[in-house]
Protein backbone atom coordinates (compact mmCIF):
# COMPACT_ATOMS: atom_id res chain seq x y z
CA UNK A 1 0.00 0.00 0.00
CA UNK A 2 1.21 3.51 -0.61
CA UNK A 3 3.11 4.65 2.73
CA UNK A 4 4.11 8.17 3.75
CA UNK A 5 6.35 7.96 6.41
CA UNK A 6 4.66 10.75 8.62
CA UNK A 7 1.36 7.72 8.21
CA UNK A 8 3.60 4.45 8.79
CA UNK A 9 3.55 2.66 11.79
CA UNK A 10 6.11 0.24 12.69
CA UNK A 11 4.55 -1.00 15.32
CA UNK A 12 3.58 -4.56 15.09
CA UNK A 13 0.95 -3.93 18.42
CA UNK A 14 -0.82 -1.31 17.04
CA UNK A 15 -0.96 -3.33 13.60
CA UNK A 16 -2.50 -6.24 16.30
CA UNK A 17 -4.98 -4.08 18.27
CA UNK A 18 -6.16 -2.96 14.71
CA UNK A 19 -6.77 -6.72 13.53
CA UNK A 20 -8.22 -7.76 16.92
CA UNK A 21 -10.81 -4.39 16.91
CA UNK A 22 -11.80 -5.15 13.57
CA UNK A 23 -11.65 -8.90 12.80
CA UNK A 24 -13.31 -8.92 9.28
CA UNK A 25 -10.67 -9.04 6.90
CA UNK A 26 -10.36 -9.24 3.26
CA UNK A 27 -8.68 -12.18 1.82
CA UNK A 28 -7.21 -11.44 -1.64
CA UNK A 29 -6.01 -13.95 -3.85
CA UNK A 30 -5.81 -14.56 -7.67
CA UNK A 31 -8.18 -16.89 -9.30
CA UNK A 32 -7.34 -19.13 -12.41
CA UNK A 33 -8.07 -16.28 -15.02
CA UNK A 34 -5.41 -14.24 -12.97
CA UNK A 35 -7.59 -11.46 -11.55
CA UNK A 36 -8.03 -10.79 -8.19
CA UNK A 37 -10.31 -12.62 -5.96
CA UNK A 38 -11.54 -11.51 -2.97
CA UNK A 39 -13.71 -13.04 0.30
CA UNK A 40 -14.33 -11.11 3.19
CA UNK A 41 -14.25 -12.92 6.67
CA UNK A 42 -13.42 -12.67 10.24
CA UNK A 43 -9.63 -13.94 10.97
CA UNK A 44 -7.84 -14.54 14.24
CA UNK A 45 -4.66 -13.37 14.76
CA UNK A 46 -1.68 -14.72 16.58
CA UNK A 47 1.48 -14.05 17.96
CA UNK A 48 3.67 -16.79 17.26
CA UNK A 49 7.28 -16.86 18.07
CA UNK A 50 8.32 -13.63 16.39
CA UNK A 51 5.78 -13.87 13.56
CA UNK A 52 2.09 -13.40 13.62
CA UNK A 53 -0.07 -16.12 12.30
CA UNK A 54 -4.23 -15.27 11.00
CA UNK A 55 -6.44 -18.36 10.99
CA UNK A 56 -9.48 -18.46 9.53
CA UNK A 57 -12.29 -20.63 7.16
CA UNK A 58 -14.44 -20.29 4.40
CA UNK A 59 -17.40 -22.50 2.89
CA UNK A 60 -15.66 -25.61 0.81
CA UNK A 61 -18.30 -24.28 -2.00
CA UNK A 62 -15.86 -21.13 -2.12
CA UNK A 63 -13.15 -21.66 -4.61
CA UNK A 64 -11.15 -19.32 -2.75
CA UNK A 65 -9.55 -22.12 -0.95
CA UNK A 66 -8.35 -24.05 -4.19
CA UNK A 67 -6.87 -20.61 -5.05
CA UNK A 68 -4.98 -20.71 -1.90
CA UNK A 69 -3.93 -24.31 -2.42
CA UNK A 70 -2.73 -23.37 -6.08
CA UNK A 71 -0.68 -20.09 -5.44
CA UNK A 72 -0.02 -19.84 -1.55
CA UNK A 73 0.96 -16.11 -1.53
CA UNK A 74 -1.81 -13.88 -1.09
CA UNK A 75 -2.87 -10.42 0.57
CA UNK A 76 -5.21 -9.46 3.75
CA UNK A 77 -6.02 -6.33 4.61
CA UNK A 78 -8.07 -4.88 7.57
CA UNK A 79 -10.08 -1.79 7.99
CA UNK A 80 -10.42 0.06 11.03
CA UNK A 81 -12.11 3.43 11.94
CA UNK A 82 -12.64 5.81 9.09
CA UNK A 83 -14.24 9.05 8.37
CA UNK A 84 -14.26 12.10 6.64
CA UNK A 85 -11.81 15.10 7.17
CA UNK A 86 -13.36 18.80 6.44
CA UNK A 87 -11.16 21.31 5.65
CA UNK A 88 -12.95 23.63 8.19
CA UNK A 89 -10.59 22.10 10.98
CA UNK A 90 -7.82 24.44 9.68
CA UNK A 91 -7.09 28.31 10.57
CA UNK A 92 -6.66 29.33 7.01
CA UNK A 93 -9.20 28.24 3.82
CA UNK A 94 -6.43 27.55 1.24
CA UNK A 95 -7.41 23.41 2.29
CA UNK A 96 -8.92 20.74 0.69
CA UNK A 97 -11.16 17.77 1.66
CA UNK A 98 -9.22 14.32 3.03
CA UNK A 99 -10.09 11.26 4.60
CA UNK A 100 -8.62 9.40 7.43
CA UNK A 101 -8.62 5.70 7.92
CA UNK A 102 -6.01 2.61 10.35
CA UNK A 103 -5.25 0.14 8.09
CA UNK A 104 -2.96 -3.06 7.90
CA UNK A 105 -2.15 -5.05 5.19
CA UNK A 106 -0.69 -8.41 5.49
CA UNK A 107 1.45 -10.44 2.67
CA UNK A 108 0.90 -13.92 3.74
CA UNK A 109 1.48 -18.02 3.06
CA UNK A 110 -0.98 -19.73 3.10
CA UNK A 111 -1.33 -23.62 4.29
CA UNK A 112 -5.03 -25.72 3.77
CA UNK A 113 -6.49 -27.38 6.64
CA UNK A 114 -9.01 -30.19 6.09
CA UNK A 115 -8.33 -32.17 8.97
CA UNK A 116 -11.50 -32.25 11.31
CA UNK A 117 -9.60 -32.12 14.31
CA UNK A 118 -7.59 -28.68 13.39
CA UNK A 119 -10.25 -27.42 11.95
CA UNK A 120 -12.34 -27.90 15.18
CA UNK A 121 -9.65 -26.24 16.99
CA UNK A 122 -9.55 -23.56 14.09
CA UNK A 123 -13.41 -23.13 14.89
CA UNK A 124 -12.72 -22.66 18.86
CA UNK A 125 -10.40 -19.88 18.47
CA UNK A 126 -13.26 -17.49 16.30
CA UNK A 127 -15.38 -18.59 18.97
CA UNK A 128 -13.48 -17.68 22.26
CA UNK A 129 -12.61 -14.55 20.32
CA UNK A 130 -16.40 -13.27 19.10
CA UNK A 131 -18.31 -15.63 21.44
CA UNK A 132 -16.60 -17.70 23.96
CA UNK A 133 -20.14 -18.94 25.73
CA UNK A 134 -20.84 -20.41 22.36
CA UNK A 135 -18.09 -23.01 23.00
CA UNK A 136 -20.10 -25.24 25.72
CA UNK A 137 -23.02 -25.06 23.01
CA UNK A 138 -20.85 -26.62 20.02
CA UNK A 139 -19.56 -29.47 22.24
CA UNK A 140 -23.07 -30.25 23.59
CA UNK A 141 -24.23 -30.24 19.77
CA UNK A 142 -22.68 -33.84 19.81
CA UNK A 143 -20.11 -35.27 17.32
CA UNK A 144 -22.06 -35.89 14.70
CA UNK A 145 -23.62 -32.68 13.92
CA UNK A 146 -19.92 -30.83 14.31
CA UNK A 147 -18.81 -33.41 12.11
CA UNK A 148 -21.17 -32.43 9.70
CA UNK A 149 -20.62 -29.08 10.03
CA UNK A 150 -17.17 -29.17 9.92
CA UNK A 151 -17.23 -30.59 6.24
CA UNK A 152 -18.63 -28.15 5.15
CA UNK A 153 -15.49 -25.78 5.52
CA UNK A 154 -12.52 -25.55 4.77
CA UNK A 155 -9.65 -23.97 6.84
CA UNK A 156 -6.31 -22.21 6.46
CA UNK A 157 -3.30 -20.71 8.30
CA UNK A 158 -2.25 -17.64 7.31
CA UNK A 159 1.86 -17.21 8.10
CA UNK A 160 2.43 -13.55 7.65
CA UNK A 161 5.66 -12.54 5.73
CA UNK A 162 5.06 -8.88 5.73
CA UNK A 163 3.07 -6.59 7.52
CA UNK A 164 2.30 -2.98 6.77
CA UNK A 165 0.37 -0.63 9.28
CA UNK A 166 -1.01 2.89 8.31
CA UNK A 167 -2.54 5.27 10.76
CA UNK A 168 -3.41 8.65 8.49
CA UNK A 169 -4.56 10.83 10.98
CA UNK A 170 -3.16 14.17 9.87
CA UNK A 171 0.17 13.75 11.69
CA UNK A 172 1.61 15.95 9.41
CA UNK A 173 -0.68 19.33 10.12
CA UNK A 174 -0.26 19.89 13.70
CA UNK A 175 -2.08 23.44 13.22
CA UNK A 176 -5.51 21.24 13.07
CA UNK A 177 -5.03 18.64 15.64
CA UNK A 178 -6.94 20.49 18.08
CA UNK A 179 -10.21 21.21 16.03
CA UNK A 180 -9.76 18.61 14.29
CA UNK A 181 -9.65 15.99 17.55
CA UNK A 182 -12.58 17.99 19.14
CA UNK A 183 -14.66 17.52 15.83
CA UNK A 184 -14.09 13.82 16.15
CA UNK A 185 -14.57 13.10 19.97
CA UNK A 186 -18.28 14.35 19.23
CA UNK A 187 -18.73 12.51 16.20
CA UNK A 188 -19.89 9.01 15.15
CA UNK A 189 -18.74 5.81 16.32
CA UNK A 190 -15.65 5.87 13.89
CA UNK A 191 -14.74 9.51 14.40
CA UNK A 192 -14.91 8.76 18.14
CA UNK A 193 -12.50 5.79 17.46
CA UNK A 194 -10.36 8.07 15.51
CA UNK A 195 -10.05 10.89 18.15
CA UNK A 196 -8.68 8.14 20.67
CA UNK A 197 -6.33 7.16 18.24
CA UNK A 198 -5.36 10.73 18.34
CA UNK A 199 -5.09 10.40 21.83
CA UNK A 200 -2.66 7.44 21.90
CA UNK A 201 -0.41 8.72 19.23
CA UNK A 202 -0.20 12.11 21.59
CA UNK A 203 -1.79 14.57 18.79
CA UNK A 204 -4.40 16.04 21.09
Amino acid sequence: MYQPPQFQSKDRAQALQIMRAHPLASLISVDDAGLPFVTHLPLHAQERGDGLVLWGHCAKQNAHWKYLQARPQAVVTFLGPNAYLSPQIYPDLARVPSWNYVAVHCTVKATIIEEPLAKDRLLKKLIGDHEPAYKQQWIDLGTEFQHKMLAGIVGFELQVVDLQCKIKINQHRPESHSALHDMYASGNDNERALADWMVRLGLS
